[in-house]
């Protein structure tokens, strides 16, 4: 059965399927090589990747087609997340490690989005905003329904909250960002009327 079943297996299937593998693992590649360094050559993250310069230019044919891969493959997950967590937590604990993958997202960007913009023109941040603010809306909107968030935040407010993350150089910035987003969750966080 199993002899069969491979016997009938289309050859491009296989070749698909390991260029779909090549693909993913440059970009993971690449994504750690840029947050290393935002002049992170083709060359080496080919190397890296432990790909031939054949496929890495097949599959990204200039360096910005590389960065904007990356970068729109990162703010994918990031939106993708959200439906995610909310199906696996509690929507406060889904908002929180939300904004925990935010932070990840944000120091990778720092990287890449220097990158980006040194190579190209295109504004994505425009590009990712509305889904972005769908995502913490859905979030924010489970937790308003389960009686955690106060009710008169928004997604637009939120964002603007958090976007101390893009703007952090320091060393600590791990800490700090924690502490901080902890803040932002404590201030999010609904209380009895008499406390506010």
């Amino acid at each position: 059965m199993i002899e069969r079943e491979r016997a009938t297996e289309k050859p491009g299937a296989t070749k698909r399927s390991d260029a779909e593998q090549n693909r993913a693992r440059i970009l993971e590649i690449a994504r750690t090589a840029l947050t290393a360094s935002s002049d992170a050559t083709m060359n080496s993250i080919a190397k890296r990747a432990g790909v031939g310069q054949g496929t890495m230019y097949r599959h990204f044919p200039n360096r910005e087609a590389l960065l904007l891969a990356v970068y729109r493959h990162d703010v994918q997950a990031l939106i993708d997340a959200a439906p995610e967590l909310l199906a696996q937590e509690t929507p406060f604990e889904a908002l929180r490690l939300w904004f925990d993958r935010l932070a990840s997202y944000a120091r990778i960007k720092h990287g890449v989005a220097a990158a980006v913009e040194a190579a190209t023109r295109a504004d994505l941040s425009n590009e990712y905003y509305d889904p972005v603010i769908a995502a913490i809306t859905l979030l924010l909107d489970a937790c308003k329904t389960a009686g955690t968030v106060r009710p008169d935040v928004d997604a637009d407010e939120v964002l603007l909250l958090v976007s101390f993350l893009w703007r952090m150089e320091n060393p600590d910035w791990e800490a700090r960002s924690r502490h901080l987003l902890t803040l932002v969750m404590d201030g999010l966080r609904e209380r009895p009327d008499h406390e506010r």
